[in-house]
């Protein structure tokens, strides 16, 4: 049983409802998968499993670089004080946890709301001329800072977005004033952005050496445009930490974050191969998409993992809701239940009652979406799709750095159920080497002559 303060505080944060899985997941499965999840909780905890070199974020909530924190702070208040934009230059783990936090915790519009902090545009996670051309377009005008977020400097979407906005605030500003106004979140003590940035005088910020990029959002990766947000990073820091306090419990069946585990791999041996992520907010959208990362990096390798999905409703359940109703049985999905919105809209009466709604008169819309909500899970389990709900209790920092922490911790457990390395991805490499080849990088000139007969077969 949940003892300590910290304990019933954090399970009202997060709360696992397996009430729609009646039916689907078996209590003596559970039970059965119990001496598995130990071991893959424990070799975690240990770091003495596969990737163990990148298992900095298990302990990072506590263990972190508080002079730097402080750093992130202070830099994050001087962007807010001489920008009305800032440029987060970044791909893959290097911005979706930030962008996930922003829209999570503040909105999908945070650009057009009135606002006392800049706005922040995401950029070099594509290499479209036409996404690039209408960001500079905004900036026209505007006062910019630049935040340009590489372990190396080197990958080609970001570096090549970073050398136009470089030249960009040079030009606007001059080498000095740009100089001031482009922070580098990098290695802490090589690489090509480390060094030019040292060189030329850049603030610069640590991508831990432990810590792989779609683990990397509560580092400074993620904390500094988070920061230039106004959002309250100590919050979504102890938010965290409780959690990793709270799932640190060895025993699955006290344990959510691991039962959310033991699931998804029982549903997995059964044949539900894909995994949807389903939220009734809109401004889980991008929290949804961190969670594609997180998942799909770690668990697909090996011919093994769950595809993971995402859909926002009720939107989608006027697109993808046929299919999840009666197409293939090979899927289950995990919701995301806010219980609370800090938003109040009600429903007014209509004296024509046109649209035959009356009845919903003087309701809460918050009400309202959890209803359909509730709808959905009847229809959907009845229609064969297994539901695990994760009820969270808002969408403030905290509870955005608690909820983070679960799933990490759940994608490294689930990943050793699987018999799969969590922290590697050699898959991504396959593309890099075949575009430099084609794009005639130095050194890949026997590559590209293969790859161009190959286009010519």
């Amino acid at each position: 049983m949940l003892s300590t303060p910290h304990e019933r505080m954090n399970f009202m944060t997060l709360k696992l409802n397996e009430k729609f899985l009646n039916g689907f997941v078996a209590e003596h499965e559970m039970t059965s998968m119990e001496a598995q999840v130990r071991t893959a909780h424990e070799t975690v905890l240990a770091r003495s499993g596969a990737g163990s070199d990148f298992l900095g974020w298990v302990d990072l909530p506590v263990d972190y670089d508080k002079e730097e924190f402080a750093r992130i702070k202070a830099a994050a208040a001087r962007i807010r004080k001489m920008c009305d934009i800032l440029v987060v230059i970044g791909i893959g783990g290097s911005y979706l946890g930030a962008r996930a936090a922003i829209e999570f915790v503040h909105s999908p519009l945070y650009n057009t709301l009135a606002k006392d902090t800049p706005a922040i545009y995401f950029t070099g996670n594509s290499i479209s001329p036409s996404a690039l051309s209408d960001l500079l377009k905004i900036c026209e005008g505007k006062d910019i800072c630049v935040n340009i977020i590489s372990k190396s400097g080197t990958t080609t979407e970001p570096a090549v977005t970073f050398r136009i906005f470089r030249e960009l605030l040079e030009k606007k500003y001059g080498k000095d004033g740009a100089r001031e106004r482009i922070f580098a979140t990098t290695d802490r003590a090589r690489g090509t952005l480390k060094e030019f940035s040292d060189k030329v005088g850049y603030e610069t910020f640590v991508v831990p050496d432990d810590v792989g990029g779609r683990y990397s959002v509560l580092t400074a990766v993620g904390l500094l445009p988070i920061a230039c947000a106004g959002i309250d990073i100590d919050a979504m820091m102890q938010g965290a930490a409780d959690a990793r306090e709270l799932y640190s419990e060895k025993d699955p069946a006290k344990n959510a974050c691991l039962r959310y585990a033991a699931i998804r791999n029982i549903l997995y041996r059964k044949g539900k191969v894909t995994e949807i992520l389903a939220a009734y907010e809109p401004a889980a959208q991008m929290f949804c998409e961190w969670w594609k990362q997180l998942y799909g990096e770690s668990e697909g390798k090996d011919n093994k993992g769950l595809f993971p999905a995402s859909v926002i409703f009720s939107t989608d359940l006027h697109s993808l809701g046929q299919y999840i109703q009666e197409g293939l049985r090979n899927i289950f999905e995990t919701v995301l239940d806010f219980t609370s919105s800090a938003d109040s809209v009600k429903i007014p009466n209509d004296p024509e009652n046109i649209d035959g709604l009356n009845f919903l008169s003087g309701s809460e819309l918050h009400d309202v979406n959890r209803t359909a909500m509730l709808g959905t899970l009847f229809a959907h389990t009845d229609g064969g799709v297994p539901n695990v709900v994760l009820e969270i209790a808002d969408r403030s920092a905290y509870s955005f750095g608690h909820v983070v922490y679960f799933f990490e911790l759940a994608c490294a457990v689930s990943g050793y159920l699987l018999g799969v390395n969590p922290f590697n991805q050699p898959g991504v490499e396959a593309y890099k080497k075949n575009m430099f080849a084609l794009l005639g990088k130095p050194g890949y000139e026997e590559m590209r002559a293969a790859l161009q007969a190959r286009m010519q077969d």
